[in-house]
């Protein structure tokens, strides 16, 4: 996927391109909403349809799994026919997802609704990233990112207090009902608001058009790259860990191991959430580049473990309240594997590695989603205590990720230019 050969050069500012970028990502924002829900549904919808722990796992990691194996496809539909087209012809399945799973007479639909809704939300990150390589200067890049990330932010604040206070108040099928209604107004809004300029690709006679066998073949010579392997395997579990607490296990961790209700948890969801919405703009304006961003990113994966480790160990309120929290301000450091990406790879296959690092990253959600829920329900059978299994499990995965991470060739630092 090209996010910059056959675009003219991006200008410095432009007021129109930045409302463009923020109407692209309300989708984004419906996007996080989504996979976010389960903190605050995993104990309503338990008890509605009986799920075990595994079908729970499996119920969150659906979404990701859609939405993981569609990054590729979506990334040629970009190239073919633009950033406004992709998302208005892709979203309305999100909305149709969400219809149905708010409507679901039993786990089968439920899974269905969450498929839907994970192809539909599948461009939504991709389609700003995109946006923000071809319309703004490279060196915004990871600031703009981790903007975006943080405005996206919106949409898991919503999946905090203000969920659970409707699902209380009503059912969970009116989260869905209103996330719905959400939804639809995100695609009037990008349908009104963006407009892409025509680009050299698009003109007759330009740049070969992108085809999916093509965009397949095209990943083919990222993975002769030594670096590569490391990267995608840091990938896999660096966002993961963030959204597997709070998309998942944070509500059902709070209330069923502290007897906390169901208001209670989506406080603590809300201000994690507001830690994780200001993480990825500071991460974004404090990125240090070279080499020490790659450290940076290995030690706050490092230090992620730890307190995962640290909540599957011990059964403290204070500590299973005030990590998460402090976990979100943490988790911003996955935005510097965006620019590590950048830089990794020449700028003919940028596109290329943004996308592949992103069907890593939600693939990664969606396996660590599935995995917890496994050891969970083993823990179950075993007579213990699953939270411990599912923190372990997170702690293990993440601490594997990052050591492949450091132990793997890693990409060239570029050298600075002598004085």
């Amino acid at each position: 996927m090209n996010t910059n050969a056959a675009s003219p050069p991006p200008p410095r500012w432009s007021s129109s391109a930045a409302a463009m970028l923020v109407a692209l990502a309300t989708a984004f924002a419906l996007s996080q909403a989504f996979r976010t829900v389960g903190a605050m549904m995993a104990t309503p919808l338990t008890s509605h349809f009986g799920l075990t722990p595994q079908q729970l796992g499996t119920w969150a990691g659906t979404f990701h799994f859609m939405f993981g194996i569609m990054q590729l496809a979506m990334g040629v539909s970009i190239d073919m026919f633009g950033v406004r087209r992709t998302v208005l012809t892709a979203f309305p399945l999100a909305i149709a997802g969400a219809v149905l799973c708010a409507m679901a007479p039993n786990f089968h639909a439920l899974l269905l609704g969450q498929a839907l809704i994970g192809v539909g939300c599948a461009p939504a990150f991709l389609a700003c990233t995109v946006f923000i390589a071809r319309h703004f200067d490279a060196s915004r890049f990871t600031a703009m990112s981790g903007l975006v990330m943080s405005l996206a932010g919106l949409g898991i604040l919503f999946t905090g207090t203000p969920l659970a206070l409707l699902i209380e108040a009503s059912s969970w099928r009116v989260g869905y009902t209103v996330l719905a209604g959400f939804a639809v107004l995100s695609w009037l809004v990008i349908s009104w608001r963006v407009h892409e300029p025509a680009r050299a690709a698009d003109l007759p006679g330009q740049t070969e058009r992108q085809s999916l066998r093509k965009a397949v073949r095209e990943l083919l010579p990222l993975f002769a790259m030594p670096h590569t392997l490391g990267l995608l395997c840091f990938a896999c579990v660096s966002y993961a860990a963030f959204i597997t607490l709070r998309g998942l296990w944070l509500g059902p961790v709070l209330h069923d191991r502290h007897g906390l209700s169901l208001v209670a948890s989506g406080n603590v969801a809300l201000v994690m959430t507001v830690t994780g919405m200001i993480s990825p703009t500071l991460f974004g304006r404090m990125d240090p580049g070279g080499v020490r961003r790659t450290r940076w990113m290995m030690g706050c994966a490092f230090a992620g473990a730890l307190m995962f480790g640290a909540m599957a160990l011990t059964h403290s309120r204070v500590v299973d309240i005030g990590l998460p929290i402090i976990y979100g301000l943490l988790s911003g450091y996955s935005v510097l594997q965006y620019a590590y990406t950048k830089n990794a790879y020449p700028a003919a296959m940028t596109g290329r590695a943004m996308a592949l690092m992103n069907m890593a990253m939600f693939l990664g959600v969606s396996l660590m989603q599935w995995t917890t829920g496994v050891a969970a329900s083993w823990a179950v059978a075993q007579g213990t205590e699953p939270f411990r299994a599912v923190f372990l499990t997170v702690a293990g995965m993440l601490a594997a990720g990052t050591l492949a991470f450091m132990l793997l060739p890693r990409a060239p630092v570029p050298r600075r230019p002598s004085a």
